[in-house]
């Protein structure tokens, strides 16, 4: 089994690939979208959940999502057209950090998918190159909440604290808006969502060949949140504007 298989059986049930709840999604996307004819384009899109939100809430806004999984891009057509917003949505199958267009975006978004630019910091770097004069960034990334053990780094990399975060997003020229800090409560619902989905879906198919891998796949998941990271790690979405326009 794939690894994208593996994600896409295991948001099922939690189309936001972050740990975030309906609630929290819809704040931000009211705070980050500038006006009901914003121009929006989310790098790293998979299914397109971001956009489709957007797209629903605010009839007049076009939006365009990149992502390099074919199969993420022909779930997010689907849904945009059972929804009745194909029409305003453009999706392109290439790398996020290689995406170029020939017009820029009211709000780019980036959640969650800042390891396709190397971090926060280029991640930024490449959304400004696609920003309108007085645009925004609606960027989510994780941070540590806590001094991590050795084996939580391994695992999700080298972070920062939420204070160091902070000083580098204005030290690269942003101002913050508004943002969510993911409760404790929005980050276990995710993790036992992604566990729980998955090993749920191995259970109901007892004869697929890879229903071993899946469960597999979802006892290491939960053993590597429980064990390694889940008291040390947050998750930080922040809405940006340059500071100098």
């Amino acid at each position: 089994m794939e690894r994208e298989q593996i994600s896409r059986l295991a948001h099922a049930d939690h189309p936001i690939a972050a740990p975030l709840d309906d609630e929290s999604v819809g704040r931000l996307l009211a705070r980050a979208i500038p006006d009901d004819t914003a121009r929006v384009l989310d790098l790293g899109c998979g299914g397109g959940e971001w956009l489709l939100r957007a797209l629903a809430e605010y009839p007049r806004l076009t939006a365009e999502g990149v992502d390099i999984s074919e199969r993420a891009l022909d779930h997010a057509r689907a849904s945009a057209a059972r929804l009745g917003v194909g029409d305003r949505l453009t999706l392109h199958a290439r790398e996020a950090a290689r995406f170029s267009a020939p017009h820029r975006f009211d709000l780019v978004l980036c959640v969650g998918a800042t390891h396709a630019f190397g971090g926060l910091t280029a991640t930024l770097a490449a959304a400004r190159e696609h920003l309108t004069p007085g645009g925004r960034v609606l960027v989510g990334d994780g941070f540590w909440e806590r001094e991590p053990s050795p084996e939580a780094i391994e695992m999700l990399g080298d972070l920062s604290d939420l204070p160091t975060t902070l000083d580098r997003v204005a030290a690269d020229g942003w101002t913050p808006v508004g943002g969510h800090i993911s409760t404790r409560g929005e980050l276990d619902a995710y993790e036992w969502s992604w566990t729980g989905t998955l090993a749920a879906w191995a259970l109901d198919h007892p004869t697929d060949p890879d229903r071993a891998q899946a469960l597999e796949a979802a006892t290491a998941h939960r053993d590597g949140w429980l064990r390694g990271y889940r008291d040390s790690f947050g998750f930080l979405c922040l809405v940006l504007r340059p500071t100098d326009v």
